[in-house]
């Protein structure tokens, strides 16, 4: 036996004996971090795999499908005007208002039909970002000056993001941008406007199905909040017709797809999420049945499903052996953390940009952990980088993110957010 040829086994068995036989089964701290892994993952299947992700998965897929290369090299590829890319890819999250779990599979949808680096990165930051809902609640908890700085910040950095990462990489974007010159224009199935309906009715399931509950029980936010089940049945009828007049449906699927929620609706008409799921089945069957671009939509849904949920569940295992939920501890204890990010100095907007950018926030959610932080004695500046760098991050988020566009482009990505966060943090800091 050769055993230069075997050290890598070697190692991997001689490190995963040693850790189990150090393993600190019995720990109050240890036990507890594994039960809050697992209090986390239920979390997260609960509240976004359903209702966040599965949408995002057919939208990506239906990008794949239905929208032609040609369309997106124009507005977002390596040769396209950057003042539309750009403007485009920055104000996507005013729309989406998605965290950053959800916008991976749209991200991976348009990266793979041929979006340039630069614009598909400045919307993967800008998704789960810019979001006018978390912006405004920042504004009203937190003070409207870390809610414009947040707004401001956010914008700025998905265009600088963008710029900083075609520029590094602008050799591969040059090649890339040449190629796309020679591909020959696609034909076009049907409009442009139809196609833009089409979307449009899944982006309003996805949005308002997520349509967070407001603080205030009055006002227009808590309008929409009461209505965002009816507002969700309408695009899902809208989406239902649509499928029927333009795509080919016809009368006898459009029954497998539409009565069976109805159906749900009648029996559970107090149980919306319900209805929604079986919905989402029924038009799996539908979609999944064809043998034509419908029956094409499902399996390229079905492969970003294949592709990311695992890393997704398996990186929201390991933010809560680290990190816990909001309100209770994982290994790291909170104390060291609060003790962290306290004054303005480089140590604590870096730390805060770090741990922001590994802990998972569900959209709106890092408002109260962050009025908490700051009530602990956090500075303004760390709390500006943790808001920069932590919702548009996770360590969930960074394995799929690696997946798509591989380990450089990605670690080159997660540094650059950090960086920038650090940064608008000391300058946020030493203002008056």
């Amino acid at each position: 036996m050769n055993w230069k040829d075997e050290w890598k086994a070697l190692t991997l068995v001689i490190g995963v004996f040693l850790g189990s036989f150090y393993l600190p089964v019995g720990s109050v701290r240890f036990d507890n971090a594994i039960l809050e892994a697992f209090h986390l993952l239920k979390w997260y299947a609960r509240e976004h795999v359903l209702l966040c992700l599965v949408p995002a998965f057919l939208i990506a897929g239906a990008i794949g499908v239905f929208v032609s290369q040609a369309s997106v090299m124009k507005y977002l590829g390596a040769g396209a005007n950057k003042i539309l890319s750009y403007g485009v890819a920055s104000v996507s999250g005013t729309i989406l208002a998605v965290c950053s779990c959800t916008i991976l599979p749209l991200f991976a949808g348009i990266y793979r039909m041929g979006a340039g680096l630069g614009p598909a990165t400045a919307f993967l930051y800008s998704g789960p970002a810019i979001n006018v809902l978390a912006i405004v609640l920042t504004a009203r908890v937190l003070g409207p000056e870390l809610g414009v700085a947040r707004a401001i910040g956010a914008i700025v950095f998905s265009v600088v993001i963008g710029l900083l990462m075609q520029l590094i990489f602008r050799k591969e974007e040059q090649a890339k941008a040449m190629e796309q010159a020679t591909l020959p224009e696609a034909d076009v199935a049907r409009p442009l406007w139809q196609n833009a309906l089409y979307f449009a009715s899944m982006v309003g399931i996805l949005v308002f199905a997520n349509w967070g509950k407001p603080e205030e029980a009055s006002g227009v936010w808590s309008a929409i909040y009461s209505a965002k089940w009816a507002i969700t049945a309408g695009f899902s009828i809208a989406f239902t017709i649509i499928l029927l007049l333009w795509f080919g449906l016809g009368f006898k699927r459009m029954a497998i797809l539409a009565v069976p929620p109805a159906l749900a609706f009648v029996l559970f008409p107090t149980n919306p999420l319900l209805v929604f799921v079986v919905g989402t089945l029924s038009l799996s069957v539908v979609t999944s049945s064809d043998k034509g671009e419908m029956g094409e939509w499902f399996s390229t849904s079905w492969g970003f499903a294949k592709q990311i949920l695992p890393l997704l569940f398996a990186g929201v295992l390991v933010a809560g052996v680290l990190l816990g939920r909001p309100g209770s501890e994982g290994l790291i204890p909170s104390s060291w953390i609060e003790r962290a990010v306290g004054g303005n100095s480089f140590g604590s907007n870096a730390f805060a940009s770090v741990a922001g950018a590994f802990m998972y926030f569900a959209t709106l959610t890092e408002v109260p952990i962050l009025q908490g932080l700051i009530g602990s004695g956090m500075g303004k500046g760390p709390a500006l980088a943790l808001l920069l760098a932590g919702p548009a991050l996770s360590l969930p988020n960074m394995l799929v993110i690696r997946s798509v566009m591989g380990t450089k482009k990605t670690a080159v990505f997660v540094l650059l957010v950090m960086v920038l966060a650090t940064a608008s943090g000391m300058i946020y800091g030493a203002l008056p």
